[in-house]
């Protein structure tokens, strides 16, 4: 009777440990279902947030057909990282020119990973400075060439993608969302002008004034200057 229950006994366990090890067997994901559910995030947002086991599942998970973009950063007010925000729009504006760009495909995504709560990828990747732009090739592990050199080329969303085109021969033109706030200044000042000149219609000597033409002439000649200027410098590196 003994021997019978042993035997019993040992084949309920072969069995049991033949389940567990094909449910962890299905719990791996596939290529294609890596692709199909990256391309389904993507479609959501142009720049996918991922964890630490997202990080394991897509980035780390071998083998890969894509190529994948990530930005570490730590956008959290504790961290005072100033031109981590900065950083963040640029980054989006080139997710967005590629994803709704014509060459658009599965070959690239864009992702961004947050220090908080993804601490340990930051470990790993022994990060500690950002933001950072690294990308991930199809195959292998990423080179010194596929880190975003930002002290010298900086971040603008310009340089984002040239540098990925590099990587990836994968050429984004970009597309920045229109800024109104020039126009408006603009129209604010002609608003401000016709007022002033409605009040002064009985006596408009003042327009024959020529230092207040020169004062006219060098505010209009400083303002774009500065507004480009401002443009020129806002994707360098200051942290």
């Amino acid at each position: 009777m003994r021997p019978t229950i042993s035997l019993f006994c040992l084949v309920s366990c072969v069995f049991i440990f033949s389940n567990c090890n094909g449910q962890v067997k299905t719990k791996s994901i596939s290529l294609s279902e890596r692709v199909e559910q990256l391309s389904q995030m993507s479609f959501k947002r142009s720049v996918i947030k991922f964890n630490p086991q997202k990080f394991k599942d897509f980035v780390k998970a071998t083998p890969r057909n894509y190529s994948v973009v990530i930005m570490f950063t730590a956008i959290a007010p504790a961290r005072q990282c100033s031109i981590c925000r900065q950083a963040s729009e640029e980054f989006n504006i080139v997710a967005n020119s590629h994803r709704y760009s014509a060459t658009f495909n599965n070959d690239l995504f864009f992702v961004v990973l947050d220090f908080d709560g993804s601490a340990d990828v930051f470990q790993w990747m022994k990060i500690n400075t950002a933001p950072m732009f690294i990308h991930f090739p199809p195959k292998g592990k990423p080179k010194q060439k596929d880190t975003l050199d930002v002290q010298r080329v900086g971040f603008a969303a310009e340089a984002i993608a040239k540098w990925i085109h590099e990587q990836t021969d994968i050429q984004i033109r970009v597309f920045r969302p229109p800024n109104y706030s020039n126009s408006v200044a603009f129209l604010l000042v002609l608003c401000l002008l016709g007022g002033f000149l409605y009040l002064r219609r009985n006596n408009l000597d003042i327009l024959y004034n020529k230092t207040l033409w020169g004062v006219a002439a060098v505010v209009s000649f400083t303002f774009p200057f500065c507004c480009s200027l401002k443009v020129y410098h806002s994707g360098s590196f200051r942290c």
